[in-house]
């Protein structure tokens, strides 16, 4: 187990890297494949031997080698925060089917939470690949395991879950970003493949967590008015709530209503 976690966690770190060049080009309108990656303050090309995840920036000491500016520490931090997210998917799941959907789950959490963070919208042009890649790895395992049941139940939990998105966009599109709804039929397919606990959970989850959250900035804020929150973030909160103890919380409401 503890190979398949540190070769697991190597991966997060590379594709924390690549993350970072996502989250920062994509809203630019920028191509994620060239140029190379560059000191964002001078534009130097940031050497081969200063490109490895975390420790190049803790080498160089946070400051870009040529023109010894300040680089955000917010880039060894998604490197760092892939990599441990990556083991304990490793950990929690193990070599399964189960793990590589995470991964792929995983690695579009950081990034469009990130971007949703800053922008206030989730891009077509990450949503797009999130949806090819969950698409391509159900249909992979679904071929190598033969569990149709287990697709079947992933092209209903992308149904509901999109078309419930859709109709709170039509009655209340104020309250919502279309990108939201592009993006929940994926979130409703991984979690329907999990079962309809998890899709359950995770996909009232959301909603939770996103009014705890717009709550806490109200109060914090002291603003009595609404406060414009991205939800993306808080739809991926929820379907890893769905995941994680999806059936757990299903249980205990059945027992809780005598079902």
């Amino acid at each position: 187990m503890l190979p398949l976690i540190v070769l697991i966690a190597a991966l997060g770190l590379a594709l924390g890297s690549f993350a970072n060049v996502v989250i920062s080009r994509i809203p630019a309108g920028e191509s994620v494949v060239s140029p190379p990656s560059a000191c964002p303050r001078c534009s130097h090309p940031i050497r081969a031997r200063h490109n490895i995840p975390v420790v190049g920036w803790l080498v160089l000491k946070g400051k870009c080698f040529d023109c010894g500016l300040p680089i955000s520490a917010r880039y060894p931090s998604i490197e760092a925060l892939m990599g441990v997210l990556f083991a304990v998917v490793a950990w929690g799941f193990g070599l399964s089917w189960e793990m590589g959907l995470c991964l792929v789950l995983v690695f579009f959490t950081v990034v469009l939470s990130a971007i949703d963070f800053d922008t206030q919208r989730l891009p077509d042009r990450v949503v797009g690949p999130f949806a090819v890649n969950v698409a391509v790895y159900l249909l992979l395992a679904t071929v190598v395991t033969g569990d149709w049941a287990a697709l079947l139940g992933s092209v209903a939990g992308a149904a509901i879950l999109g078309l419930f998105y859709f109709v709170v966009w039509f009655v209340y599109p104020k309250g919502m970003g279309f990108g939201d709804v592009k993006m929940s039929p994926v979130i409703g397919a991984c979690l329907g493949w999990f079962g309809w606990a998890e899709l359950t959970v995770g996909g009232f989850s959301a909603f939770v967590w996103g009014a705890v959250v717009g709550l806490t900035v109200m109060a914090i804020t002291r603003r009595s008015r609404k406060v414009a929150i991205p939800f993306g973030p808080w739809m991926f909160a929820g379907a890893w709530t769905g995941i994680v103890v999806g059936p757990q919380i299903a249980e205990w409401y059945l027992d809780s209503v005598g079902l």
